[in-house]
């Protein structure tokens, strides 16, 4: 069997990646069992930043489809006392059959330890990109309307690493809008903002960004935020509290957009990058969204290990 890893989304042909939501969809809507399809093997989760919805979900969706695991924090391993990560991933390998890892470093990491031929590597967030949740708002987005071609998001807040995922994930996606609305100094990272524009380009669908908040779009389908202080990140400027501040998302928004739903990849700061009537209330299905991040984790797992597709 083919060892596949998923350290970006441009990891995955339009098909894999079709069908990973598509069958994060399927397990969503309970139309079909997860099954034992990791029964015996082992699956090292490996988290050296904090996490709720993300080491939850992959432990939690390893579990259900069969798996044991073996789990690292921070400080567990060799490589703070020198050992190379190429080494590291040779040893990985010959004991895991996947490595679901966050580090919220550079990807460089991951690439080296996905640097064997036995063991899946699978990337629960590196500082340019989270995969994995771009996995899971497509496949929020698919369970929810039913289609993702043709979709209108608007995104406000900075072009972190959820950011950079979601314009190469629903840039693959025919006739669908992304317009990014992110503060000065604080967009998309320009490799990034590159790849997802080819992508645009090569599928008939659009990703721009603006850094203001002037003549917002009408009509979206959904609005989505994330909180300003990214895990793993700082801000150099003191100020910048000040420059997100018009980045907001309230209320006022749905009378531009009254159909819109509202998704957040949490955990949320209720007040500063949207109030508590906007994501508690009845447009938003962003804890619908963190359950879906099982779901998709195990569509993603399935895919590691050569699993069926719907």
């Amino acid at each position: 069997m083919a060892v596949r890893h998923l350290v970006s989304l441009d990891d995955l042909t339009d098909d894999d990646l079709r069908g990973i939501v598509a069958r994060g969809a399927e397990l969503s809507s309970g139309r079909a069992a997860p099954g034992g399809s990791l029964d015996g093997t082992v699956a090292g989760i490996y988290f050296r930043r904090t996490s709720t919805r993300t080491r939850t979900a992959f432990s939690a969706g390893a579990l259900r489809l069969g798996a044991r695991l073996v789990t690292f924090s921070g400080s567990d391993l060799q490589t703070n006392t020198g050992e190379t990560s190429e080494d590291t991933g040779r040893v990985f390998s010959r004991m895991l059959d996947v490595l679901v890892a966050r580090t919220a470093d550079d990807p460089a990491e991951l690439r080296a330890w996905a640097g064997q031929s036995r063991m899946s590597v699978v990337n629960a967030m590196t500082a340019d990109e989270h995969p994995t949740q771009g996995l899971t708002d497509l496949t929020t987005l698919l369970r929810h309307f039913g289609r993702i071609e043709g979709l209108r998001v608007l995104y406000l807040g900075e072009g972190n690493n959820t950011a950079a995922a979601l314009a190469l994930g629903l840039s693959r996606f025919a006739g669908t809008e992304l317009e990014l609305r992110t503060p000065e100094g604080y967009g998309l990272r320009g490799d990034v903002a590159v790849r997802a524009a080819a992508s645009a380009a090569a599928h008939g669908s659009a990703v721009v960004e603006r850094h203001d908040t002037d003549d917002l779009p009408q009509d979206v389908d959904v609005v989505y935020t994330t909180r300003w202080q990214t895990t793993g990140t700082s801000k150099p400027d003191p100020d910048w509290r000040a420059r997100f501040e018009p980045f907001r998302v309230t209320r006022a928004l749905w009378r531009r957009s009254p159909k819109a739903v509202f998704l957040h990849d949490l955990p949320a700061h209720r007040g500063e990058e949207v109030t508590a009537e906007v994501l508690d209330g009845d447009r938003s299905i962003a804890f619908d969204q963190a359950e879906n991040k099982m779901h998709s984790a195990m569509a993603v797992l399935e895919w590691c290990r050569g699993g069926v597709r719907p």
